[in-house]
């Protein structure tokens, strides 16, 4: 339910079948590639829930913490279009905050972030989409996850294991790096790991993303810890996800506005 290198705050898969693509692994091109693993980190079942847990560390060794509730839910499968709303839980600064995404293929999203210390709903516009999301090495994009067509994908030589992508933006001057590879596991296709370059210095990293945990949950392949590393700063952060659940037939309702200052059933439901 989670990322954009990835997309990773609540990475699953896809089985295969679900993805129709009749050529063997080893003639898959890169865009096909990048298209099954965007299915298997975010079209997991119809819509799924999930309990995060995030602890962010800054170079000097700070800890802060945030737990929050997501909810994922899926469109039309022919359009790929979802939607995704997140309940924090604490700390205190940060509880009852919520932040609503509706992911439009081929197109900017929708989002939405409500303070509910200032009583104040907030339009996060597309040029803010990688700026830290509640303090975190997270971005809000990296919520809902980048959209594949945003960039021009080519296979890197493959790993044992791996398939590995190297993505370059189409727009440069919406992004503040100047490519990243990301490393896709063959079988699963999940997208395990992804490494950002420099806008400056293409040859210079200085952001990783990757799956530290997977476990099967319900048959699915399913990120249950992930982690952001900052290499300028020195600082990272971690991501647990628990009480994860597929196909629990969320209501459309519960993705709207309304429910951006209302606590909705489904979030009451999960801190019973």
């Amino acid at each position: 339910m989670f990322s954009k290198t990835a997309r990773i705050l609540a990475p699953a898969v896809i089985l295969a079948a679900l993805c129709p693509i009749a050529l063997g692994q080893d003639d898959l091109t890169a865009d096909q590639i990048v298209e099954k693993a965007n299915l298997a980190a975010y079209y997991q079942g119809d819509d799924g829930r999930s309990v995060v847990n995030m602890k962010i560390t800054d170079g000097q060794g700070r800890v802060r913490t945030r737990e929050f509730i997501i909810l994922r839910k899926d469109g039309p499968k022919d359009g790929q279009d979802q939607k995704f709303y997140v309940y924090f839980l604490e700390p205190s600064d940060v509880a009852r905050m919520t932040y609503l995404v509706w992911k439009h293929v081929g197109r900017d999203d929708d989002r939405w972030l409500y303070a509910p210390g200032l009583d104040l709903v907030k339009r996060i516009a597309a040029s803010d989409e990688r700026t830290s999301f509640v303090g975190s090495h997270f971005y809000y994009e990296d919520v809902s996850g980048r959209g594949v067509e945003e960039d021009e994908h080519s296979l890197m030589p493959a790993t044992e294991n791996h398939y590995v992508i190297k993505n370059v933006p189409k727009d440069k001057n919406a992004v503040e790096f100047s490519w990243y590879k990301v490393y896709i596991d063959k079988k699963s296709f999940l997208p395990l790991k992804a490494i950002y370059y420099e806008k400056n210095d293409e040859e210079k990293s200085y952001r990783i993303v990757e799956a530290l945990e997977v476990k099967i949950i319900q048959g699915f392949p399913t990120v249950v810890q992930s982690r952001v590393r900052d290499l300028a700063s020195g600082g990272n952060t971690v991501t647990e996800f628990s009480k994860i659940k597929y196909n629990v037939d969320l209501r459309d309702a519960l993705f709207t506005q309304r429910y951006l200052k209302r606590t909705p059933p489904a979030v009451r439901e999960m801190t019973k």
